[in-house]
């Protein structure tokens, strides 16, 4: 029954169902280069689908068919390789990108124009039944097989690196990396692209880097005193000297 009802409610809302699909379709092609054409990315890119029956599903969820919302939503998985809770809150234009293993939760919300990408999970910390999933603002791109837990904000234009693990709030316009993830570039210094994922900073590579300048410095004034208080230096030979060239260059080349 509730099916037929939404059924009618779908057909009453038929241009507002068609342009938000036009919409979908013109996200992707924005956004993904691979993208041919429209009809191929209706008919092949199962993100789009994700989204199209996540819809479906919603409705019946926010109507109060939650059986048969969960029933879409496990479709909607076994066909796509894309897990949407029906109670989550998808925006406008937003482009799952391959989607394979994409999670999110009940109580998550994706604002206007996200991106995101292969693996990503938007999931809870919390076992009581309040919002317990992340907030994410228009405009946030997730990377690969990141992970944002709990009900944190993550601002407008905000990028998440591929592989990070958030567990807190992030600024808008700000980038994060890491497990936990930390922010590496604050909203002023935002890149162009919508996430640079080969050319992102590593602040645990970095601060390695640093540790090693540092105790390099310290050798030398060591082996500097040595030499003045004529100390014998034959067991200093036992360690090589290392100046950090087996680290990967700062700007990762």
């Amino acid at each position: 029954m509730g099916l037929v009802k939404a059924a009618l409610r779908w057909m009453k809302n038929a241009p507002a169902v068609v342009l938000r699909a036009r919409e979908d379709i013109e996200a992707v092609r924005k956004s993904d280069p691979a993208a041919r054409s429209a009809v191929e990315v209706a008919l092949l890119y199962p993100g789009v689908h994700a989204l199209w029956l996540h819809r479906v599903a919603h409705d019946l969820w926010t109507h109060g068919s939650s059986f048969s919302a969960r029933a879409v939503g496990h479709a909607n998985r076994f066909i796509t390789g894309i897990e949407i809770h029906p109670g989550a809150t998808i925006g406008r234009r937003v482009f799952i990108d391959h989607g394979m293993g994409v999670v999110i939760g009940e109580t998550a919300t994706v604002g206007d124009d996200c991106i995101l990408y292969k693996g990503v999970v938007l999931g809870g910390v919390s076992l009581n039944r309040v919002k317990r999933h992340p907030q994410l603002a228009p405009g946030v791109v997730v990377g690969s097989n990141a992970c944002i837990l709990g009900a944190i904000e993550i601002g407008e234009g905000a990028r998440i690196g591929s592989g990070s693990v958030v567990v807190r709030p992030v600024p808008a316009g700000a980038t994060v990396v890491g497990v936990p993830a930390r922010v590496i570039v604050p909203a002023k210094h935002r890149f162009d692209a919508s996430l640079d994922h080969a050319n992102l900073p590593d602040p645990v590579l970095d601060m390695v880097r640093a540790l090693v300048a540092q105790n390099e410095k310290l050798r030398h004034r060591v082996a500097r005193l040595e030499q003045k208080l004529d100390v014998d230096h034959d067991e200093e030979q036992e360690f090589l000297p290392f100046d950090g060239e087996e680290l990967p260059p700062a700007d990762g080349g």
